[in-house]
């Protein structure tokens, strides 16, 4: 049955007004605490802006996937920055202008006048350090038709820059829609998909586009419907609400402004109508129902709101139900166990580093493993690979199967090393008795989100031995600046070829690296789950002890608890009809 829209403005604003009830009351304030009213405020200064502001497309996606070249087709015109290295670095919010600019703005509010020539890599790091302040994002304004409907947001890729991460995970929050790209030459990595479902499910997108690019660098139309439907597969999965597309961006591109356009394997039929199909949906279902879109994802922060404010307000119910004899004891046996515990937590760490030397011997294997093919499948495209082909893929190609081998052992590693942790933390938390201390109800942001930790670790002790600006291992980069030099198909495999060894062995050698990091942080991370752990139990356990203090102050903390659940409840039954 489709949902009426007509009083949703209305009701937006009545749930609006009943949340600031909950951080306008001192005596309400003082129950949820500073931390959830600070996210309450926070949250809804995005939905006020979301209201004000054009609707948002954001478009995402692992390093050198062709998001800007995509980005460049949709519109047209060339207006993202493209290389055949990664490219974008920063945000960059494309709206409609008449006459079109380019503007860095700063987080303190102010803004430099920017070329379209100073949106390069190069040389927009060259300016940011004489900014008057720290960069935000990049605006930019240009008059193509589409940007009178929506605003188009190019994003840095994902794991390019570690500290840009968080920057593309906040206006993820304040997108409205999402283009996900991805590669058919490194098809869905774990990290992608990590990256999908840590971070993009949970914002509950209406319509996701998956744009698989680079479909011209295929071999054959098998190969073609084997890659997209792998990757549908996996959104089948992951975002079953995902359409699917395999595209071209740069043939795309080409056939909107009048270029030349090969087609060497007769396929691009295909992948043109692709691209068509993709426009037509995005059309339907996105720019015709742009409104119903931004009030149903208002309409997700606001349950995300009452959510969290309910699970805490639960929590704090279920604390005053103790008495104080119980949790004298309790107390007394959280402090015995955490002394238990921490002694069986040091004699696991050894067997935690066993574990992972033999992880690495193993990674160290399997890379030798990838380089032998590696160099057959090189030495075979000096007879079957194009000339346009090789300039246009090679070293895209190249660089996307080292990287994806590289990081394919972290990955698979970090998958067994998390359970391990995971189980850990679960033993600690049954064992410190916070699970009943309803703990378990305080939402994920404030407590161990042990999957998301130990991904962060694994991507730090990768980064220990990377690039900061290619996601690579830092030895190897010179010897692909080499390949990259060259632009005729035999010198671009010669050179390849003259730099495999290098290349290999220095992978392997930062890969040693890394895996030596993961023994310091997994030791460390032992430790940082233990001490948040106790710091959880000890702190829920001091404010049941001081709500139990006497009847008067605990009759009248029920008394605002209840009129603190009346009005969370109240809005929540305003969102039901949605």
């Amino acid at each position: 049955m489709e949902k009426n829209y007509d009083n949703a403005a209305a009701d937006i604003a009545f749930v609006r007004g009943e949340l600031s009830k909950l951080v306008s009351d001192p005596e309400l304030v003082a129950i949820l605490g500073d931390e959830a009213v600070e996210r309450m405020s926070k949250w809804d200064s995005i939905i006020a802006n979301k209201m004000d502001q054009p609707f948002s497309l954001m478009v995402t996606g692992d390093f050198k996937r062709g998001k800007s070249t995509i980005i460049n087709a949709i519109l047209g015109r060339s207006i993202a920055p493209v290389n055949v290295a990664p490219e974008t670095f920063t945000v960059n919010c494309i709206s409609y202008g008449e006459r079109p600019s380019v503007e860095a703005v700063l987080k303190n509010g102010k803004r430099v006048t920017l070329t379209p020539d100073d949106l390069s890599r190069d040389r927009l790091s060259d300016l940011m350090d004489f900014f008057p302040g720290e960069l935000d994002f990049v605006d930019v304004r240009s008059d193509a038709p589409i940007l009178k409907e929506i605003q188009i947001v190019d994003t840095p890729g994902l794991s390019d820059l570690d500290d840009l991460d968080k920057q593309v995970k906040d206006f993820l929050i304040k997108a409205d829609a999402l283009i996900y790209v991805a590669s058919a030459l490194s098809p869905f990595s774990e990290s992608e998909q990590f990256f999908i479902a840590e971070h993009i499910v949970p914002q509950n997108f209406s319509k996701i586009f998956v744009l698989v690019n680079m479909i011209d660098a295929m071999d054959s139309m098998e190969d073609i419907e084997k890659v997209v439907g792998r990757i549908r597969e996996i959104c089948s999965q992951i975002i079953p609400n995902a359409e699917v597309y395999g595209i071209s961006g740069i043939d795309e591109y080409r056939r909107k402004i009048g270029l030349n356009r090969p087609d060497i394997k007769g396929f691009q039929d295909y992948y043109e109508n692709q691209f068509l199909k993709f426009e037509l949906a995005l059309s339907r279902e996105i720019i015709v129902q742009k409104d119903t879109i931004r009030t149903q994802r208002v309409f997700s922060m606001l349950r995300l709101m009452l959510t969290d404010t309910l699970n805490r307000l639960n929590m704090i119910s279920d604390m005053m139900k103790l008495d104080r004899e119980n949790l004298d004891k309790l107390s007394v046996d959280f402090e015995r166990e955490c002394t238990t515990l921490a002694a069986a937590l040091e004699s696991q760490k050894p067997k935690i580093i066993l574990s992972i030397t033999e992880m690495m011997q193993e990674a160290e294997h399997w890379m030798y493993e990838f380089f032998t093919k590696l160099r057959e499948d090189i030495l075979a495209c000096r007879t079957t690979a194009k000339d346009e082909d090789v300039e246009r893929h090679f070293y895209s190609y190249l660089m996307d199967k080292v990287g994806e081998a590289y990081r394919k052992c972290l990955e698979i590693h970090h998958s067994r090393l998390n359970d391990v942790i995971n189980d850990m933390a679960a033993e600690l938390s049954r064992k410190l008795g916070i699970a009943n201390l309803a703990g378990a109800r305080i939402s994920c942001s404030e407590t161990v989100n042990v999957n998301t930790f130990v991904a962060d670790k694994i991507r730090e002790a990768a980064s220990q031995g990377a690039d900061r600006e290619m996601g690579f291992p830092s030895t190897t980069i010179p010897f692909f600046k080499n390949i990259l030099k060259k632009k005729q198909q035999s010198e671009i495999i010669d050179s390849a070829l003259e730099n495999y060894d290098d290349i290999r062995n220095n992978t392997i050698k930062d890969l040693k690296v890394c895996y030596k990091n993961l023994e310091e942080f997994a030791a460390s991370q032992l430790d940082e789950i233990y001490r948040t752990q106790v710091e959880v139990g000890r702190e829920t356990v001091a404010a049941a002890m001081e709500m139990a203090k006497s009847r008067k102050d605990s009759e009248l903390l029920s008394r605002n608890l209840e009129k603190a659940s009346e009005i969370v409840i109240g809005a929540v039954s305003v969102l039901k009809k949605y």
